[in-house]
């Protein structure tokens, strides 16, 4: 792949800002070059800008070397990069699976980037051929989610490799769910793609929603990018200092997830239980999406009862579905309950 072809012209020319922290690597006792107050230690100092230590913990994990990561406030600072980096405004475009994830619609108009959707199919497929169908000459990246969110399912790896292989630029899958599916991670095929972007988050998973911690993983020369590209600072310092926290309670974190895994089936065994439910769509993700026989009706009624899922019922091929997250089973008693007591 060659990545000057690919990557905007003013983006690949561009100087980074050198922040003061860029400047210096080693231990020291008096730092005296960032304009720092010396007070209220440790918070008065500017945090890594690269992130070593949690870059360092999470490479182990996840099979990755720290030079194949970046780090962004949430995954959408990440699709964000991907955007500034490889599309040039009005005049490139896109192609993404459909449904699918919002927030690489919402980035592309803020970034006046045409969007193009390539329908899965009725079960909830990938369409590789629809997918090629609307690539054009302008068309520099391919946004898969995988598992999908709102379908819930993950694709097939020989069918994301297809894409991989033959799309001339950019792939991005975004595993935001990979925790709960036994489908695998795309990460181990960066060295064979180099045109692969694989997006991970601390938000699902790792129950850290909050600290707004995303994850690209991709080839060392696509990253060095993204760093010239990002804001100097763009994680804080307690961001890192929790993600290393919490990666250091992996074990506890697996545990939420097989606790959740459960839960789903019980949920999804329970959902197909009642009347007013008629399919259960598989799901390797921490959620379950239900055609049922009033989405809106439904939905209105959990809310009066302080139950808030989520009305899937106006996206395409989604008509009349509810999406339910896999709560504690307490929750999803709650639920099960109010939905059994529906019409009554």
């Amino acid at each position: 792949m060659n990545l000057e072809k690919i990557v905007r012209e003013n983006i690949w020319q561009l100087k980074p800002y050198s922040c003061a922290r860029d400047e210096f690597s080693g231990e020291a006792s008096v730092w005296l070059d960032a304009n720092e107050s010396p007070y209220n230690n440790p918070y008065n100092r500017y945090p890594d800008p690269l992130q070593s230590k949690v870059k360092a913990k999470l490479a182990g994990m996840r099979g990755a070397v720290p030079e194949q990561m970046f780090l962004g406030v949430g995954s959408d600072e990440c699709i964000d990069t991907v955007y500034r980096v490889f599309c040039n405004p009005g005049i490139d475009n896109v192609v993404a699976i459909a449904p699918s994830y919002g927030m690489y619609e919402v980035c592309a108009d803020i970034n006046d980037v045409a969007y193009r959707k390539a329908m899965l199919t009725e079960d909830f497929d990938i369409d590789i051929q629809a997918i090629f169908e609307k690539v054009d000459q302008h068309t520099k990246v391919v946004w898969i989610c995988s598992p999908n969110n709102p379908t819930g399912n993950a694709f097939s790896r020989n069918s994301i490799e297809a894409i991989c292989a033959g799309f001339a630029g950019i792939v991005v899958v975004d595993e935001a769910y990979i925790d709960f599916s036994d489908k695998g991670s795309m990460v181990g095929l960066l060295y064979k793609y180099p045109n692969l972007i694989v997006l991970q988050t601390m938000s699902k998973a790792w129950g850290s929603a909050s600290i707004r911690l995303g994850i690209a993983f991709a080839s060392p020369q696509i990253i060095a990018i993204f760093n010239k590209v990002k804001y100097p600072y763009n994680i804080n310092l307690l961001t890192q200092n929790y993600a290393l926290e919490m990666l250091n309670r992996n074990s506890e974190v697996q545990t939420w997830v097989d606790v959740t895994i459960q839960q789903r089936q019980a949920m999804a065994e329970q959902l197909a239980a009642l009347p007013i439910v008629e399919k259960i769509f598989p799901s390797d993700a921490n959620f379950l999406l239900a055609r049922v026989t009033d989405a809106d009706g439904i939905y209105n009624y959990l809310c009066n009862r302080g139950i808030v899922v989520r009305n899937r019922n106006n996206v395409p091929l989604c008509k009349g579905c509810i999406r339910f997250t896999v709560g504690t089973a307490e929750e999803n008693t709650n639920l099960i309950n109010a939905l059994s007591n529906y019409g009554k």
